[in-house]
């Protein structure tokens, strides 16, 4: 089992892995697997690429994430000019229904609202903006709206996720209640818990996916 100090040095070795953060001063701490991230970055990309690459270690449970996005002066933009690139990059994106988004701007935050009826489509928003110079971060609050009214079987969902070679549902419990989904239990990755989820939000129907999995990667040493 890892300790403090190697599971710190296996998340500042995997941050610096990455092309786009080899160069960029972020903090690590981790205690007991929840890995603290601080520093600054001169883009949100650059975040979302250091928030990524620590979910991917192993023994990582949780994760405080606490960098800032700071441009050079001569990188600044209005928040005009911001949200004019989010609203040309939405519509340039197919996965994203037209006119279906709101974006609103405030130093530099974005904030997606509107209804969707697929969560990749939700996902689809917010990626299509994560590159934009001038963001500083975003909050998707896009709600899930699905168009098909059939109910939810819980069998259907655990077969879905059963169907993974990369989720290990032994441990995994699917409870259904309307258009809500959520899922309990405990897995040894936080990839299989954000895989676990995306394959729930892929049930037609599904409005709410309630992903309470537990990461522990010792579980499965242990089980």
């Amino acid at each position: 089992m890892k300790n403090n100090q190697e599971l710190q040095e296996d998340v500042q070795n995997a941050i610096k892995w990455e092309p786009l953060l080899h160069a960029a001063e972020i903090g690590v701490t981790a205690k007991d697997g929840v890995v603290t991230l601080t520093g600054n970055v001169d883009s949100y990309a650059k975040k979302i690429e250091a928030e990524n690459a620590t979910k991917k270690v192993i023994g990582v449970r949780a994760l405080v994430e606490k960098i800032e996005v700071k441009f050079p002066n001569f990188w600044s933009k209005t928040n005009v000019e911001i949200a004019n690139e989010v609203l040309t990059a939405l519509n340039s994106n197919w996965s994203v229904p037209k006119d279906k988004v709101t974006v609103i701007v405030e130093d530099g935050w974005v904030t997606l609202e509107g209804e969707l009826p697929w969560n990749y489509q939700k996902d689809a928003a917010k990626n299509a903006i994560n590159f934009l110079m001038g963001v500083k971060g975003v909050t998707n609050n896009i709600k899930i709206k699905s168009e098909n009214h059939d109910s939810i079987e819980r069998k259907d969902v655990e077969n879905a996720i059963a169907r993974s070679w990369s989720v290990d549902d032994s441990d995994l419990k699917v409870e259904v209640s309307g258009s809500t989904v959520t899922l309990t239990g405990t897995v040894d990755s936080w990839y299989q818990k954000e895989e676990a989820g995306r394959i729930a939000w892929n049930t037609p129907g599904i409005w709410h996916v309630k992903n309470e999995l537990e990461v522990d990667y010792y579980y499965s040493l242990v089980d």
